[in-house]
């Protein structure tokens, strides 16, 4: 495995663990659905690895063991999708609309006495998603309620 797809698994992990998990962010960003497959996904997919491969072989016998592993392996690849995709994303760069939104969003939590490290013009959706937990921790929910 290349030391990049494990930076990025690395990444993926991180992200998913600081995005604020907030239902009114699900109708903007494809985060949350992602982040609660890719959970349930890391849970449930061994057992399903393992329930389907033993199964495979119990009910076909030991020559179908080929094909218990290669669906053993589509399980347990599932979650890594999920944290690969999460990874890439993470390091993904901000588009012009959200860099603003961001920096409207840095200037009012500033106003508030909340310090935030502003967000440059090479700006990722982790350095969002590390704005983003700062401001569910301090705002309140009539501001989320206007956008």
């Amino acid at each position: 495995m290349s030391i990049q797809v494990i930076k990025t698994l690395g990444d993926g992990r991180r992200y998913m663990k600081t995005w604020p998990m907030v239902r009114q962010l699900s109708f903007y960003f494809p985060e949350y659905r992602v982040i609660r497959a890719t959970q349930l996904a890391v849970t449930l997919m061994p057992v399903l690895a393992l329930l389907a491969a033993t199964s495979q072989v119990y009910i076909n016998g030991w020559g179908f063991l080929p094909q218990a592993i290669t669906i053993a392996l589509f399980f347990l690849s599932l979650p890594v999708q999920g944290l690969l995709w999460l990874g890439w994303r993470a390091r993904h760069p901000l588009p012009l609309s959200l860099l603003d939104w961001c920096v409207q969003l840095t200037t009012k939590l500033s106003s508030m006495g909340v310090i935030h490290s502003p967000l440059g013009p090479r700006a990722c959706y982790l350095d969002m998603a590390l704005l983003l937990k700062a401001a569910f921790e301090r705002l309140d929910d009539t501001y989320w309620e206007e956008i």
